[in-house]
């Protein structure tokens, strides 16, 4: 179980990380795919640091976490994620729902919950 939860959370971390490295090559398309119109430079700019910082970041955090067996990673990667969701269920209260809304908050729910878990279960105990 150990095992299965460890490459898990490393899929997830990669899936992170493979969209992060899409907003960096290629903002517009990344960001049209999430909604998100850009217009100029500054946009531009925003929409490729941010977004690819978040997804690298949270990424690298489970890849890491799972890899070295580290819990303070994964709790960061966690928390990024049920920050995200967080947001996206006052989004969907306060602006309703529209097509594809599902998947993201299923993705973000697992990998954080799966983070936390990772977290708890992973790190070996040492010492007494």
């Amino acid at each position: 179980m150990i095992i299965a939860l460890r490459i898990g959370l490393a899929l997830g971390g990669l899936l992170l990380v493979y969209m992060g490295f899409g907003f960096l090559t290629d903002p517009v398309t990344s960001a049209a795919n999430f909604g998100i119109a850009v217009d100029g430079a500054h946009g531009l700019t925003s929409i490729r640091a941010d977004m690819t910082a978040f997804f690298c970041v949270s990424g690298a955090c489970f890849i890491w976490g799972a890899w070295s067996r580290r819990s303070d990673p994964l709790v960061i990667g966690a928390a990024l994620m049920l920050v995200t969701l967080a947001t996206r269920l006052v989004a969907l209260s306060a602006y309703g729902s529209f097509e594809g809304y599902v998947p993201p908050m299923v993705v973000e729910a697992l990998l954080g919950i799966f983070g936390l878990i990772g977290a708890r279960v992973l790190p070996e105990k040492t010492g007494a």
